[in-house]
C-alpha cells in the first residue's frame, strides 16, 4: 500500500489453496488493513486460482472487503510483478547467492526490507498510467 507495507509473507512448503490463502493472507493481513482503512479500502489481488475460490469470495464478502476487478493474464498492469522482478534482480546481484531454501527465505526477507518504500509507492501510483497505456495499445504488452 502507499506509504507502508507488511512484512514479506513466505508460504511454507506445499501448495497455496483457498484455505491457506484465507488463513495466511486474508484473515491476518487484509482484514486488518480493511479495518484500519475503512470503506475507502479497495483490495487488489490477481486471478490466481486460490484467490478465486468460493471460500475466499465468501470471506471477502463477509468482511465487506471490496475487490478491484482485474483482467486475466495482465502482468503488465500488476505492480507486484515489478516488485518480484526487483527482488529477483537483487538476489541475482548478491556476491553469495542463496543456496538453500532457508537462505533464499532470509535473502528475500532482507531484500524486501531494504526495498525503498518510494519504489513501491511509484509502482502503485503508475497503475492508472499502465491501464491507460494498455487501452491505447488495445491490450497488447506495454513498454515497461
Amino acid at each position: 500500500m502507499l506509504g507502508s507495507r507488511t512484512d514479506l509473507h513466505i508460504f511454507d512448503a506445499g501448495s497455496v489453496n483457498g484455505t491457506r490463502y484465507c488463513n495466511e493472507i486474508l484473515l491476518p493481513y487484509v482484514r486488518l488493513f480493511r479495518g484500519a482503512m475503512g470503506l475507502q479500502f479497495l483490495f487488489m489481488d490477481d486471478n490466481a486460482l486460490c484467490h478465486r475460490t468460493v471460500e475466499a469470495e465468501q470471506l471477502l464478502e463477509s468482511e465487506d472487503i471490496e475487490r478491484m476487478d482485474w483482467p486475466a493474464r495482465s502482468p503488465d498492469l500488476n505492480p507486484i510483478e515489478y516488485v518480484w522482478d526487483f527482488l529477483g534482480r537483487r538476489l541475482a546481484a548478491r556476491t553469495l547467492p542463496p543456496v538453500t531454501i532457508w537462505e533464499l527465505r532470509l535473502a528475500l526477507q532482507d531484500e524486501w526490507a531494504a526495498m525503498p518504500q518510494q519504489h513501491i509507492d511509484t509502482l502503485l501510483l503508475s497503475v492508472g498510467r499502465r491501464c491507460e497505456t494498455c487501452l491505447a495499445v488495445r491490450g497488447d504488452h506495454i513498454p515497461y
